[in-house]
């Protein structure tokens, strides 16, 4: 007999997956809000599709990277040394293809503050899942205490 409460191979694989989904979304946002903040400064009210394919295909495979490859150092419990690691290729790699296809008009202080700007925004998720993580453990404390108090009383 099958035990249900045991996670299976594929649940987790697609737990993974699932968070892969999420960050190449939320990164892809902040990427494109940086684009389309230097394309108004610029002049320009317009955004170049195949920009914003580049990007979103590009946040997948860092995404992949992140959480296959680099320790999911976005959503780990501290920021140390393999964390900052992980940060610092994906952010090398977020800049490589933003020259290589001229996201930013291979202009090198457009491309050096978005880089800070990638690096900004990594270290806001990393806050971001942290304080998830303790609201969530908070809750899964209460409704254990909950659980606890109502299955105690009944014995």
């Amino acid at each position: 007999m099958k035990d249900n409460n045991k996670v299976t191979i594929w649940e987790l694989y697609l737990t993974k997956e699932i968070g892969i989904e999420f960050k190449s979304c939320l990164y892809f946002f902040a990427i494109l809000f940086f684009y389309c903040v230097y394309r108004i400064i610029g002049g320009s009210f317009v955004a170049d599709i195949i920009h914003m394919t580049e990007m979103i295909l590009t946040c997948y495979v860092i995404g992949y990277l992140q959480v296959y490859v680099f320790w999911d150092f976005d959503e780990a419990d501290e920021f140390k040394v393999k964390e900052c690691v992980g940060m610092l290729i994906c952010t090398l790699l977020y800049i490589i293809v933003s020259f290589l296809f001229s996201w930013f008009n291979k202009n090198l202080l457009a491309t050096a503050l978005f880089a800070a700007y990638i690096i900004l925004v990594y270290v806001c998720v990393f806050f971001i899942y942290k304080s998830k993580r303790r609201i969530d453990d908070k809750r899964l404390n209460e409704d254990l205490r909950l659980f606890q108090s109502q299955h105690g009383s009944e014995k």
